[in-house]
């Protein structure tokens, strides 16, 4: 692949309020140093905030964002991500990316939006959990995913991870399939 001729672009997705901070830092950190272009989007335009602080200037809507235009569509984590959980765009997108066989990956608790976009079907899947609140398992199970304890888990051009602990594999795993 000549890289002057080829831009590799992907699409972050974070909620408006309460993204998660690491997720989504290290995510940009390990995609930029790769050389892909990154366009982040969410459901509001402007500044918007992370669950521990961090800002962020969001210039493109979710509704605006044309699934030909990139490569991946990357859905970070953090309590606020539960927002697209009946969000027809993104749950579109969400449809699009998997039926024009573009990466899909999301973390945490995203791994929720791609099951209630129906894309997990049958299909290997992570979540976030923990010891007291094991209900996003159950909403993976319920919505026909073949739930796996790992941090981080790609079935076919799917990514899915855990959580926080495993962004740096779940980033890595997006630049591997990217280059693919």
């Amino acid at each position: 692949m000549n890289n002057n001729s080829f831009i590799i672009r992907a699409a972050v997705v974070l909620a408006s309020n309460n993204f998660q901070d690491f997720e989504y830092s290290e995510v940009h950190r390990v995609l930029t140093e790769n050389k892909i272009k990154i366009t982040v989007v969410s459901s509001k335009k402007n500044l918007i905030k992370g669950t521990f602080g961090q800002e962020v200037n969001i210039e493109h809507l979710v509704n605006d964002i044309n699934v030909d235009d990139f490569s991946a569509v990357i859905f970070i984590g953090g309590s606020g991500a539960l927002e697209y959980l009946n969000n027809q765009s993104a749950l579109k997108l969400a449809v699009q990316a998997v039926a024009k066989n573009k990466i899909l990956a999301a973390i945490c608790i995203a791994p929720e939006i791609l099951a209630q976009a129906g894309v997990l079907k049958g299909k290997r899947a992570t979540v976030w959990s923990s010891a007291e609140n094991r209900s996003s398992i159950e909403f993976l199970k319920q919505k026909m995913a073949d739930y796996v304890e790992a941090t981080v888990v790609v079935d076919g051009r799917i990514i899915t991870a855990n959580g926080p602990m495993a962004t740096k594999k779940f980033a890595e795993k997006i630049v591997e399939l990217l280059r693919q």
